[in-house]
């Protein structure tokens, strides 16, 4: 088994990376194989609606110049999808917004090649808006057919500043429990 996690963030290693890595130390604790991808702070072109995805049907995006169809490839490859996202104005960031836009178009495209995988969405915020963000990135998982998990509380941390989600204990045991709620599932679903 496999879980792949998309870091949307720009900071490659800020709180929504550490995050990530929290929850996928608990899935490697259980043998499951994870990997992160960081796809803030990279050029993604946003969804031109051009539908060239629909008419190849060759599970890539005919927008081949970033790292989106690597992406893909990756998503198609795995059990589990994380995609984790700090909070810009009360929703995800525009490399988030791009990569659950275009993955969806061309794996709707493709068969629905996402359906019956295991989606989790992580994000980091200072005060308020991260539900706009748990929300937008779990109605990727919810329209591709996916089983989302959750945890003992949202999938979410107060963060802001570098080292902001380590002092959120409950943030730490969200992630911690999501990780667990993730592994569980997964064995049930692969065993």
């Amino acid at each position: 088994m496999k879980v792949v996690a998309f870091n949307c963030s720009p900071k490659s290693e800020g709180n929504t990376a550490h995050m990530i890595r929290t929850v996928l130390d608990v899935l490697e604790s259980h043998g499951i194989e994870t990997e992160m991808v960081q796809v803030g702070g990279n050029d993604l072109h946003g969804c031109r609606a051009c539908m060239g995805c629909a008419r190849n049907k060759d599970m890539r995006c005919v927008l081949d110049d970033d790292l989106l169809n690597t992406c893909i490839a990756k998503m198609v490859e795995a059990d589990g999808i994380i995609i984790g996202s700090p909070t810009y104005f009360s929703d995800l960031t525009t490399e988030a917004k791009a990569l659950i836009d275009r993955a969806g178009y061309v794996t709707r495209s493709n068969g629905m090649a996402l359906r019956h995988k295991v989606g989790a969405a992580v994000t980091a915020v200072r005060r308020a808006g991260g539900i706009c963000t748990f929300d937008s990135i779990n109605h990727f998982f919810s329209i591709n057919d996916m089983y989302t998990v959750g945890s003992s509380y949202w999938n979410m941390s107060l963060a802001r500043v570098p080292g902001d989600y380590e002092q959120d204990a409950e943030g730490v045991a969200t992630m911690r429990d999501l990780g667990e709620s993730m592994a569980h599932i997964l064995v049930k679903l692969n065993g």
